[in-house]
């Protein structure tokens, strides 16, 4: 598979292979063989010059909350080896980019879950890596900081032609941002799509079979596309009998909304 600049939505149940894609991407795990390149050049023969232009967010944020903002990031640079004279003006940067300069000064472990994610993405963006991956970046944020998050990613795409990847399980997310849609089920790739093109029929169908069930949505929808029902035809020319039936198959409990 190609990646190419933009944004790329990653979804899947619990154990599709959506972390061990990641850890293999970003090299944390070892594998038994193929290859993963960038530019043509395989990465782990790139060493550090393959770490250079890629940024990882974990879900685990890892962050150290006895510093300040500003210090964090100042450990996060040094790991990376910016040089010593660009430091500055690259923190101040990020910190503008993720509307985090009046708290460059707090503790991190002051931030509320909304800031603390900020500060974890102020840290990867810095020196504009070329490929950006990130893990559940909105996980556990309420609305307010879901927004704060989703709009940081967004501008980074505005400002940067990168690659980024985003794992989620948040549907809406997904839709909001991403360029393309990779669905996986059983460390396969079962999908590959743009979100407008996954949704359609079946949000529609949704709205219209159990509006009174929105919580539901998300999950039938994943299940619905992730299914070799609906994989194998062709998403452009799907039927509203086709959608229904691929419904019926992959979530049952919808039968007697379908049939009333």
């Amino acid at each position: 598979y190609n990646f190419h600049e933009g944004i790329y939505g990653i979804l899947g149940a619990n154990g599709a292979g959506k972390s061990t894609m990641m850890n293999l991407i970003t090299d944390n795990l070892r594998r038994d063989g193929g290859s993963i390149t960038y530019n043509e050049a395989e990465i782990l023969k790139m060493g550090t010059d393959y770490r250079r232009v890629l940024g990882y967010m974990t879900q685990q944020q890892g962050l150290y909350e006895g510093m300040t903002a500003e210090s964090f990031l100042v450990y996060m640079a040094r790991l990376k080896e910016i040089p010593r004279k660009a430091v500055k003006s690259e923190i101040d940067r990020v910190l503008e980019m993720t509307n985090l300069t009046d708290v460059r000064h707090k503790k991190v472990g002051s931030f509320s879950g909304g800031m603390k994610q900020r500060v974890a993405i102020a840290g990867v963006i810095a020196m504009e890596p070329e490929v950006l991956i990130l893990d559940e970046p909105t996980a556990g944020l309420d609305p307010s900081g879901r927004e704060d998050i989703l709009t940081n990613i967004d501008n980074y795409r505005k400002a940067k032609n990168a690659t980024i990847m985003m794992v989620s399980h948040s549907m809406s997310d997904v839709a909001r941002l991403a360029d393309r849609l990779l669905v996986m089920n059983e460390a396969t790739l079962a999908m590959d799509a743009p979100p407008l093109e996954v949704f359609t029929h079946a949000q529609e169908l949704l709205d219209m079979l159990i509006p009174e069930r929105p919580d539901l949505h998300e999950e039938l929808t994943i299940r619905i596309f992730k299914s070799p029902y609906w994989c194998m035809r062709d998403r452009n020319s799907a039927t509203r009998e086709e959608v229904i039936a691929a419904m019926s198959k992959t979530a049952p409990e919808l039968e007697p909304y379908i049939r009333r």
